[in-house]
């Protein structure tokens, strides 16, 4: 008779003996079978005891013949009619309708709702619409509420509901006065790093760029200017109704920088900035939050050769400076730092004039020739290899101390070209010149009978080299 109902798959009484380990014993047909505890309720059971002496229905589920073991199940019995009621109500279900249910689970995407025997799922996005950061937040488990059918698939298993759509959207209850240019309040609901999106009205959300926190133009994250939570003041900056879009801005509440910057920082004023960044041609120096200007590299020393700014100043530095241009129309500044001090270039373009001597010490020797360090450490010249060349034939060499003669001096490019082989050549020069001056005064001052001599004498020695080279 048990294993027909197996086979069948026909429903039986049994009763309820005992509890045992994992369950139940039920006598069917005077056969001692065994019900799981997972298989007496769809839910779990925390009590066995209040089954023990009731009849109740049953499936046969399994039997092994061998062992002459039975297995019921009477929880196979509500899920029958459970699915049978699903069946019934998926047939009936339509998008845009709205039903009744109750909170089942919920999760942090969102929402599980029964509906009947028929279980769908409310996403987080469909709960408000304002933003929701947990559905915990909206619902609670067991909470009666109604949802509409947004969507489901092709058996119905899978069943999308929605809370907010029953309810008018919010842009639609957005004041119709609001326009460009007015002040709203509002709370940061979400942040990235590239804004802030803040709630002006329930559901209506408007973006702060980080680029409209500050007149700065260094960009920084939106976090370093508000937090979620926060209540801020913005001006609206765009407003698109159709496509539901609302930009704002909070720097247009306070005085923008550059609307007085002649008055501030006129050309030739002197002033200390922050440095904020390098390029490879300056530096960036902030001088107030939303006025930077720029020092050129060649505007950093007068005699520094500089090939990185970075060579100069660090980031955070205080430097002073000077305004060399104002553009308010590009809102570019032009700043120096070398012209707060006189060129000394002015004074050594004298000293070091072409043709002066100096001593200078020979600090780097090369194939091309050498840097040559005089006592003014910012002059630093350059003496070409050939000109290297010492009165005894040999060179100098790197650390050799000795003169050297300028012989180019430019301002404009810091550039000193000199010589030490030109001093002693010069002097030969001269000597030369000299003894070839006292020759001439000789023979000017001297009388007609040693002219005489001098010629008869000339003739004397002329002969006797002449009879040499014939007795060759």
């Amino acid at each position: 008779r048990v294993n027909e109902l197996h086979e069948t798959g026909e429903i039986v009484n049994g009763f309820v003996k005992s509890r045992t380990k994992g369950g139940m014993i039920v006598d069917v047909h005077g056969i001692e079978a065994f019900l799981p505890g997972s298989q007496i309720d769809v839910k779990p059971i925390k009590d066995y005891d209040q089954f023990v002496g009731k009849t109740m229905e049953f499936k046969v589920v399994k039997i092994n013949p061998e062992f002459k073991n039975v297995v019921v199940s009477h929880k196979a019995l509500i899920e029958a009619d459970i699915e049978g009621q699903k069946k019934e109500i998926i047939a009936q279900l339509e998008k845009g309708q709205v039903l009744e249910g109750t909170v089942k689970n919920i999760t942090s995407y969102g929402v599980f709702v029964d509906l009947g025997g028929v279980d769908g799922l409310i996403h987080i996005t469909d709960l408000s619409w304002s933003r929701v950061n947990h559905p915990s937040e909206i619902l609670e488990d067991g909470q009666t509420v109604k949802v509409v059918i947004l969507d489901f698939d092709d058996e119905k298993t899978r069943i999308q509901l929605g809370m907010k759509q029953l309810e008018a959207h919010p842009w639609d209850a957005l004041s119709a006065d609001m326009k460009v240019g007015d002040k709203v309040k509002g709370k940061v609901v979400v942040l990235a790093d590239y804004g802030a999106f803040v709630e002006v009205a329930p559901g209506v959300e408007g973006l702060i760029h980080v680029s409209e926190m500050s007149w700065s133009t260094h960009l920084r994250s939106a976090g370093d200017f508000v937090k979620v939570g926060d209540t801020v003041e913005a001006e609206v900056l765009t407003l698109d109704r159709e496509d539901r879009k609302i930009s704002l801005g909070m720097k247009q509440l306070s005085q923008d920088p550059w609307s007085n910057i002649e008055a501030k920082y006129p050309v030739g004023s002197e002033h200390t900035g922050t440095v904020r960044n390098f390029t490879n041609f300056g530096v960036f120096v902030e001088l107030e939050e939303g006025i930077d200007g720029l020092i050129y590299i060649s505007d950093l020393s007068w005699t520094k050769k500089i090939k990185h700014p970075s060579e100069f100043c660090a980031v955070g530095d205080q430097l002073k400076v000077v305004v060399l241009e104002l553009d308010t129309a590009a809102r570019r500044l032009s700043l120096g730092h070398k012209q707060l001090q006189e060129n000394p270039w002015d004074k050594f373009e004298t000293k070091y004039a072409e043709g002066s001597v100096h001593a200078g010490q020979a600090t780097e020797v090369f194939d091309k020739g050498a840097q040559v360090q005089f006592e003014d450490v910012e002059v630093e010249a350059f003496c070409p290899s050939r000109l290297l060349e010492k009165e005894d034939g040999s060179k100098i060499k790197k650390g050799d101390n000795a003169d050297f003669k300028v012989i180019e001096f430019n301002k404009e490019f810091k550039r000193v070209v000199v010589s030490h082989t030109g001093i002693f050549r010069d002097e030969e020069k001269k000597n030369v010149r000299e003894q070839t001056s006292n020759q001439s005064s000789n023979k000017s001052t001297g009388s007609s009978q040693n002219e005489e001599k001098s010629t008869l004498g000339d003739l004397d020695v002329l002969a006797e080299l002449k009879k040499k080279m014939e007795g060759k």
